[in-house]
């Protein structure tokens, strides 16, 4: 084998053996998990197994399994199994835990038992950004993406899916005894055979009946409606995709628009973003220390009290409005049709008529003004308008916040633009890292535990993309 390079003898003894320290250089991303996680004060972060005890076999100090995760995460490697494989092997991981080899379910057992922790360290890190005036700009980008859950979508039942899915159980079961009176009556050579496994089927398609009638009786006492039988929190949500959905979890996220990093994140069940934008905003001011701070998001999380929420808390939200109108859909005049003159506090119609206030009413706990017009219905646009004896548009007590929002989004059209370039790379990159399928842990505090340790993998690759490793260590001990 001339002309190639050669590796070394493996039988050729070595007079000084190499340091484990010898194989990590300086700018190893290894040496900044070390320094980070030593620079911590576990005990006050809620970690548990700090102080040692007095009796018993000695454990693992929390610091060597957190090291051990953010490692993993950071690498793509959640398994509890896999980490530990990766422990006895690998020599990145044998120098920072110092050659502790823990077995997986001292390693799972961590992350459970310590999710208030690892939720901490991640704000934690966070912190150690807003300390490097990382957040400059006070523009952040909100947005949420589906995640799927440890929970098959057959595992998952509504009242609906319980309705359908009996149904097509009952049709089976009448399908398969009309083959069994067929065999009666035909007596072919097979049919002892057929018989028995078709009884077979009849029977177990009387068990899923029977375990579906169980679970049916069971959804009246479900909060939302829903039972999911391998992960009791995960539920069924819609995505993007028509006539497509998952059973999984709601991921919400803040998002820096200088270096990308998520400065907020939250994982909830709840299957709309409608909720979510005052929290987010509170959020993110609060790990930023940005007081005015601007948040941008899009049309699912537009909903009047929150923008309400965000402008008394003073976070300048830009929410474009959903353009759903029954009325435009038919054909006809949509609100947006009709100008509000706030001076005179009326609104002028399409056909130039002044619509004065007539009456408030309550609706979903919101305060509506009513106006109408007594000349529609003489107007000559009033096919094109209602098919009622008049119009009324209805108006939000606070409506004049939205109205505003709307014209600084006029003003400002790129600020949609800097949220798709912002808020979407993150969830594509920690997607691609999870794998399909996305979470492996079960229930809402074990999933948000296993969250945080994905975005603090997250913030801390982007981290070292911007400072470098060698930076970043010398500002975690200053």
């Amino acid at each position: 084998m001339k002309r190639f390079i050669q590796g070394s003898d493996r039988a050729q003894g070595i007079l000084l053996p190499a340091q484990l320290d010898d194989y990590v250089t300086d700018e190893n991303p290894v040496r900044v998990i070390d320094v980070f996680v030593d620079e911590l004060d576990l005990a006050t972060l809620g970690f548990k197994g700090v102080t040692p005890a007095d009796t018993g076999r000695p454990a693992y100090h929390p610091a060597d399994l957190l090291k051990l995760y953010i490692y993993g995460y950071l690498n793509r490697i959640q398994s509890s199994r896999r980490l530990e494989r990766e422990a006895q092997r690998n020599i990145e991981l044998m120098w920072l835990t110092s050659r502790l080899m823990p077995d997986f379910k001292t390693i799972a057992n961590f992350r459970k038992d310590n999710g208030v922790g690892i939720r901490n360290v991640c704000r934690q890190f966070v912190l150690l950004c807003r300390n490097l005036d990382l957040f400059t700009q006070q523009l952040i980008a909100i947005d949420g993406s589906k995640f799927k859950a440890v929970n098959n979508r057959d595992r998952n039942f509504t009242k609906a899916k319980v309705r359908a899915r009996l149904q097509q159980i009952e049709e089976s079961i009448e399908r398969y005894l009309s083959m069994l009176e067929t065999f009666d009556r035909t007596e072919p050579a097979e049919a002892p055979a057929k018989t028995v496994r078709l009884q077979d089927k009849i029977t177990r398609l009387k068990e899923q009946m029977q375990a579906l009638k169980e679970v049916e009786a069971r959804l009246p006492n479900a909060p939302d409606g829903q039972i999911s039988l391998t992960d009791p929190d995960a539920r069924s949500m819609a995505t993007s995709g028509r006539g497509t959905g998952m059973v999984g979890y709601n991921v919400q996220t803040a998002v820096d628009t200088t270096h990308h990093l998520i400065v907020a994140h939250e994982v909830t069940n709840i299957g709309n973003d409608r909720s979510q934008l005052a929290n987010m905003s509170e959020q993110a001011r609060e790990a930023t220390g940005i007081e005015k701070l601007a948040v941008v998001a899009d049309r699912g999380y537009f909903s009047g009290e929150e923008v309400l929420a965000c402008d008394q808390a003073g976070i300048t939200a830009y929410v474009p409005k959903p353009l759903t109108s029954g009325a435009k859909a038919d054909g006809r005049f949509g609100k947006q049709d009709f100008v509000y003159m706030p001076d005179r506090d009326e609104y002028r119609c399409p056909a130039g008529h002044s619509m004065t206030r007539r009456f408030a009413t309550v609706e979903h706990g919101l305060t509506l003004h009513a106006y109408a017009t007594p000349e529609c219905r003489r107007c000559l646009l009033k096919a094109q308008c209602t098919t009622g004896p008049e119009r009324r548009i209805k108006r939000w007590e606070h409506e004049a916040v939205i109205d505003a929002m709307q014209e600084r989004l006029s003003k400002a059209p790129e600020q949609m633009r800097s949220r798709r370039q912002t808020v979407e790379h993150p969830f594509g990159t920690l997607k691609s890292w999870m794998g399909a399928t996305h979470f492996l842990t079960k229930t809402l505090d074990r999933v948000r535990t296993e969250m945080s340790l994905h975005v603090l993998a997250y913030n801390f690759k982007r981290l070292l993309s911007i400072m470098g490793a060698e930076l970043v260590m010398k500002l975690a001990r200053a």
